[in-house]
């Protein structure tokens, strides 16, 4: 097992939390890491579930804290469902409008933790997320106001929740346009962590087609992945971690304990990569 560093070691860390639904719930084990190793990052940027995470852990939470408040918060698949019909439209309007069924700004306040501050400014550790401008076509990194309303625009995915309006921009999900934003980090960092979980679409058993949803989905994960593979070949974080995401919905959510299980030998694996970088530097 690898050993928490001396603080005379302490390098500035940049993390870099990707987007990818229920995917990203194995952040928690990247974070866990870090805090074995008695690091703590100097700056976060998050995209979508990436901002979610991202955000509580620019809070100070660590990395245990954050997995016990999923699984207070999604633990119990009932309970998921319990919130998710509290956010039903209200009324007809609402139904025939053509809006997607939720508002992102309500899921946050569902899903945060309620201690978690509302300004960027009174964050302990530097933060931001991206979303993408609907009507501008452009990335927009977001790293000032409030902070729920910044992380509701970066998880605002088409078709399932409503776009936020911040500074006169319709925004939508940040992965649309940076799926994996470690280039959004301060150039002073001294070594960027990204991670990466949009994974892969997997085959169906029998071989059948894809339904819509999946296709649906598939084809976000087919243009995120390609997004990512352009930005590396320009431009490569120091450790870029890849958890055992595959086959895990973007919607998985009310399999949270499942897919943390699932992800958790990621842990050891970001020790022993990030161990090695500092080895290497020192």
């Amino acid at each position: 097992m690898t050993k928490a560093l001396p603080p005379s070691n302490f390098p500035r860390i940049g993390l870099a939390l990707g987007g990818g639904g229920a995917r990203g719930l194995a952040h928690v084990h990247v974070l866990s890491a870090l805090d074995d190793l008695g690091l703590k990052p100097s700056a976060i940027t998050g995209c979508s579930i990436g901002a979610l995470i991202g955000a509580a852990a620019a809070a100070g939470l660590s990395g245990a804290q954050i997995e016990d408040e999923i699984l207070a918060a999604l633990g119990r698949p009932a309970d998921v469902w319990g919130k998710i019909w509290k956010l039903r439209p209200r009324n007809l309007a609402e139904i025939v409008s053509g809006l997607p069924l939720f508002d992102p700004e309500a899921v946050i306040n569902e899903f945060l933790p309620d201690h978690l501050p509302d300004d960027f400014a009174t964050l302990p550790v530097a933060f931001s997320t991206v979303a993408a401008d609907f009507y501008g076509t452009a990335e927009v990194e977001i790293s000032a106001g409030s902070l729920r309303r910044a992380v509701a625009a970066s998880i605002a995915l088409p078709a399932l929740f409503r776009p936020v309006e911040i500074g006169g921009l319709t925004l939508i999900d940040g992965g649309v346009v940076n799926p994996l934003p470690f280039d959004r980090l301060p150039e002073d960092m001294e070594l960027i962590v990204a991670v990466d979980v949009v994974g892969t679409p997997v085959r169906p058993e029998k071989n059948r087609l894809p339904g819509a949803r999946e296709a649906l989905f598939g084809a976000s994960q087919i243009l995120m992945q390609a997004l990512i593979s352009e930005k590396l070949k320009s431009r490569q974080p120091d450790v870029l971690i890849r958890p055992p995401v595959d086959g895990i919905g973007v919607l998985d959510f009310t399999k949270a304990r499942d897919i943390l299980a699932a992800t958790s030998s990621i842990r050891e694996e970001v020790k022993v990569a990030v161990g090695r970088r500092l080895d290497a530097a020192a």
